[in-house]
């Protein structure tokens, strides 16, 4: 593989801050001084010192000032993320922390956090923890409106340092102590399905740790005799693009597969394939869906520009750029759009994505159903019929009523590493099977020519997240917002 220009995107921050500075004069308190712009910044922080009513916290407005500069590009891939945040993020690439071993799920509304899955060996399961429990208190703090992100925070700490936890199982409330322990962050899970039917699911690009357990893997599915494969991509949104390369290279003898595009119009190879023992050289089907992003969509690309794989699901969210990184002095980070990524045949795909060679829809996690209205009387209690069901909904102190209905909970396995799959549920997996016995798909599992059509017509709508050696920003929210991603504690 080429490494030559890891200060972009796979090499030291230092390094990628360095070239950073190498392109720009820089700015220092003389230069503000200069402009009148400048002038105006230095005289707006006089004045909010000298007159605002309350104790200003300097720290959070330079914060402030710094979120409000990055935001001022316009650009939803530059960001500033504040210390606390960074810290979990950085433990998170390490691909270890302290904590009770459990995934967080919060509601679609970003408030309030059950426990998705416990997982065996860790100070949940041993202290009696189970998947649906709420959260209602940490160590003595009310967590019943916390975010997910903000939860985290409060569960994870030290090594052996006790942590009080209330949770609520069926409305009764419980209370235990657990030790933090550590826990791996693995982003691979595994499974043999019919036959010699191997499935590897990637999670996540954003672990160092991701490539080594991806190459485990495939070694384990080639001692299991396995002769066809499914990479499953699907709401993989990105991470470190090194890793990417290297789980696109496991399945390809030779030739690029990806290079990088700066301001200078230049296209780089940062990224080539090269034989090796290890690689596997079997059948192989590739799993995405419109959460697939970056990372995702690198492998996915390249394997279906050489005609490795073939690709088969919706079309991906389409993040073609990449962000250099600046661990700043205050323990945040600063991500910073600096290139746009290409595939070995030359596409662009940001705002674009990849479009599988089969479309077929996931069918995982319906929609669940919801609405809301107005113009009733204080606490009225409304009943909709829905397909035969009573759905109830009761207007606030405003008239304002609504529902949400629950997403599916997705089951994940309790040991790290071992995949759940459900057949029955998921349309694009029985594709992929189809495939392999037949070589190819039943109209009946495909999209309809309508739902295709849109498909190859559809804009960008959603957020994304990508990143090299950095932190993804939080993903957003489209109408209707994705189920909230869940978190390990």
């Amino acid at each position: 593989m080429n490494r030559n220009q890891v200060l972009l995107l796979s090499g030291a921050l230092t390094g990628t801050a360095a070239v950073g500075y190498a392109q720009m004069s820089g700015y220092s308190a003389a230069d503000l001084l200069r402009t009148s712009s400048g002038r105006s910044f230095i005289q707006v922080l006089n004045f909010l010192e000298q007159n605002y009513l309350y104790e200003v916290d300097r720290d959070a407005v330079m914060r402030g000032a710094i979120q409000g500069a990055l935001g001022a590009l316009d650009d939803e891939f530059t960001y500033y993320e504040e210390p606390a945040d960074n810290e979990i993020d950085a433990a998170n690439l390490e691909g270890e922390f302290y904590g009770i071993g459990v995934v967080l799920e919060g509601d679609r509304s970003g408030k309030g956090v059950r426990v998705g899955t416990v997982y065996q060996g860790g100070a949940a399961s041993a202290a009696g923890v189970r998947m649906g429990d709420v959260f209602l208190e940490v160590d003595g703090k009310d967590v019943r409106s916390t975010s997910t992100n903000d939860l985290v925070k409060l569960v994870r700490g030290k090594p052996g340092t006790p942590v009080t936890v209330t949770f609520s199982r069926s409305g009764t409330p419980y209370t235990v102590t657990m030790k933090r322990k550590a826990v791996s962050n693995v982003s691979v899970e595994t499974a043999v399905l019919d036959g010699s039917v191997g499935y590897i699911a990637l999670t996540s690009f954003y672990n160092k740790r991701a490539s080594e357990q991806f190459r485990a893997a495939v070694q384990e599915m080639k001692a299991r005799g396995v002769t066809h494969l499914i990479l499953d991509l699907r709401d993989n949104g990105g991470g470190l693009l090194n890793a990417g390369v290297d789980v696109a290279d496991q399945f390809m003898q030779k030739g690029p597969i990806v290079s990088l595009q700066q301001k200078d119009g230049r296209s780089r190879l940062y990224g080539e394939a090269g034989a090796s023992a290890g690689d596997y050289q079997g059948k192989l089907v590739v799993l995405v869906n419109r959460n697939s992003a970056s990372a995702s969509e690198v492998v996915s690309g390249a394997l279906q520009d050489v005609k490795r794989a073939t690709v088969i699901g919706e079309k991906t969210f389409g993040k073609g750029v990449a962000q250099a990184v600046l661990n700043t002095a205050d323990g945040g980070r600063a991500a910073i759009v600096n290139s746009e990524w290409v595939t070995p045949n030359g596409r662009h795909i940001n705002k674009e994505g990849i479009l599988p060679d089969i479309l077929v829809k996931d069918t995982r996690f319906p929609i669940p159903l919801n609405f809301a209205g107005s113009g009733v009387k204080p606490g009225t209690e409304l009943t909709l019929v829905v397909d035969g069901q009573e759905v109830k909904a009761k207007a606030d102190s405003d008239g304002v009523f609504r529902y949400i209905g629950d997403y599916p909970h997705r089951e994940r396995s309790a040991v790290q590493g071992q995949a759940t799959v459900d057949l029955e549920s998921d349309r694009q997996l029985r594709a992929a099977l189809e495939y392999f016995r037949t070589g190819s798909v039943s109209k009946d599992l495909q999209m309809t020519a309508e739902e295709a059509k849109k498909e190859r017509e559809s804009a960008h709508e959603k957020d994304g997240e990508e990143t090299q050696e950095l932190p993804q920003p939080a993903p957003g929210q489209s109408a209707p917002p994705p189920a909230p991603a869940p978190t390990q504690p």
